[in-house]
């Protein structure tokens, strides 16, 4: 499948909450349609610095058929693909975004301070392993 077809969530390989929510979309995306690769891959450098002239989130950032989403409009669109009951997280689309990139902003800004930073990128086990691209 070429790249621009996939759905591939890009996050902070050294982040533990970015990592656990790596874990949890892999337990909870039944039809596989996911795909992952760490920010500061060759895969993102290539793709997305590349087609996006201005700064991105450094925590994550959804590549989605050619078009990316960043803060939580990346989040509610990974939701999309998720399986009951996870995918009703939908309905927050309903909050004006000004409200919900704020709530974003300020959980990825403290992520490492609560949740704590890896001194190296996750290592995916080998049955997951073919869905992450680099």
């Amino acid at each position: 499948m070429p790249l621009e077809k996939r759905k591939i969530v890009f996050f902070d390989g050294v982040c533990h909450l970015c990592m656990g929510s790596v874990q949890f979309l892999l337990k909870q995306n039944k039809k596989e349609s996911l795909f992952f690769s760490a920010i500061g891959s060759e895969t993102f450098q290539t793709n997305l610095l590349a087609q996006k002239k201005q700064g991105l989130p450094d925590s994550i950032v959804y590549w989605n058929d050619g078009n990316v989403y960043v803060e939580s409009d990346a989040i509610l669109s990974i939701a999309k693909e998720l399986r009951f009951p996870w995918n009703l997280a939908v309905v927050f689309w309903i909050v004006p975004r000004v409200i919900r990139n704020w709530v974003y902003r300020w959980i990825a800004r403290h992520r490492y301070e609560w949740f704590g930073k890896a001194e190296s990128c996750m290592v995916p086990s080998p049955e997951v392993k073919r869905r992450f691209l680099d």
